[in-house]
């Protein structure tokens, strides 16, 4: 047993130095990191397994339709935006990208969604509580969704998928690997373990801050502001309950906890507790991306019905409640690194962090509250300090 934690920890450290190395931490203190042994990066059981971790993650297909985990997750953003598409395709209209879902029609004909909002069609099983009012016999539904970051995520988020349907990131590999690269081989369990691990490697952390959170349990702090304008961004994010015009510590009402992504207890309105990771920000509701929209029937415990109308109910479609936080709710997003991980929401709907405050001025308005023009400056102005 000794010798197997040495081994990881030997493994461990390869992967880990340059990083350090490059961002100033000090070398000799890698040895030490054991504590991330039930992180994902005990999957490495020895130097080489650094190596095929990335063949893994950025070439192999499982004789698939040429997709690899890179695909769609690139090393930039963790994610593909309509940007990248375009350039894509400009280079090959071939690119196993605009294969399948994440054509038109699913079927590989078409790439306008791909290139506009860079979203998949995603296949979601219907609850056995829940129907289409138009086909009641249909057991699952297509909805378009953006890819998740994978910046941070991995090695610091233990709720995975915009609706958390996935318990952790070896089930998430291999359902990504099915959902959307037609593969013909079954990967081994070694494989998705392996994957797993690589998304704990440094780089897919979004900056020191977040790497040292992960692996010597630093956590993370707001970031200073300088500016006048970071300055009045810094107070929405400020943990402390909502007075007077109720900007100081809006945002934290959902972007609380380390890694920003938790609600706290301050919220004026229920059902929000501290730790919450689904809610909805209007995002469904008004659907500003133009998507399909569906008729839900639940079927509620004392049989009732309730019909929804979506184009993507969200964590719903995973519990098969229509409470405040099932109904159109999706994962509290980290705001680490938040810059470079465009497209936003679940849809890709916001394309630029500007395009994300003006969904909140909207959503907050329905709720009494102006979110001025200034304040979307201030906050996208601190928002960027998020690294």
């Amino acid at each position: 047993m000794l010798a197997r934690s040495k081994s990881r920890r030997f493994a461990l450290a390869l992967a880990l130095l340059p990083a350090l190395a490059t961002a100033g931490e000090p070398v000799e203190s890698v040895a030490d990191i054991s504590a991330h042994d039930a992180a994902g990066l005990e999957f490495f059981r020895g130097p080489m397994d650094f190596l095929k971790a990335r063949q893994l993650f950025e070439r192999e297909t499982f004789g698939g339709n040429g997709r690899t985990c890179l695909t769609c997750h690139s090393r930039e953003t963790g994610t593909v935006a309509p940007a990248d598409a375009r350039k894509r395709y400009a280079r090959n209209r071939k690119d196993p990208l605009f294969l399948a879902d994440g054509s038109d029609d699913g079927a590989g004909h078409g790439t306008q969604r791909m290139l506009e909002d860079a979203t998949f069609l995603v296949r979601i099983p219907l609850p056995d509580n829940v129907r289409l009012a138009n086909d009641p016999s249909a057991r699952s539904v297509v909805v378009r969704r953006g890819a998740p970051s994978t910046l941070n995520t991995p090695a610091l988020d233990p709720v995975l998928m915009h609706d958390g349907r996935q318990p952790d990131l070896v089930a998430q590999a291999r359902g990504a690997i099915f959902d959307h690269a037609q593969v013909r081989r079954e990967p081994k369990r070694r494989d998705l373990e392996l994957i797993a691990a690589y998304q704990h490697t440094p780089q897919f952390f979004s900056s020191l801050t977040t790497f040292k959170y992960a692996y010597f349990g630093t956590t993370p702090k707001l970031p200073k502001p300088r500016t006048a304008s970071e300055i009045r961004g810094h107070r929405f994010f400020l943990d402390v309950p909502l007075e007077g015009d109720f900007k100081s510590g809006l945002c934290a009402n959902c972007h609380s906890g380390p890694m920003l992504n938790e609600t706290n207890e301050f919220a004026p309105f229920p059902p929000f507790a501290r730790g919450g990771r689904f809610q909805s920000v209007g995002v469904s509701e008004m659907n500003v991306a133009g998507n399909p929209v569906y008729d839900f029937v639940f079927t509620n415990p004392d049989g009732t019905t309730t019909t929804v109308s979506s184009p993507d109910p969200g964590r719903a479609l995973i519990t098969g409640s229509t409470d405040f936080e099932s109904v159109n709710a999706f994962k509290i997003p980290s705001l680490w690194g938040v810059s470079r991980t465009a497209p936003y929401f679940h849809d890709n709907s916001a394309k630029s962090l500007e395009e994300v405050m003006q969904q909140y001025a909207r959503f907050f308005a329905v709720l009494g509250l102006t979110l001025t023009e200034q304040d979307q400056k201030d906050l996208v102005a601190y928002m960027k300090l998020m690294q």
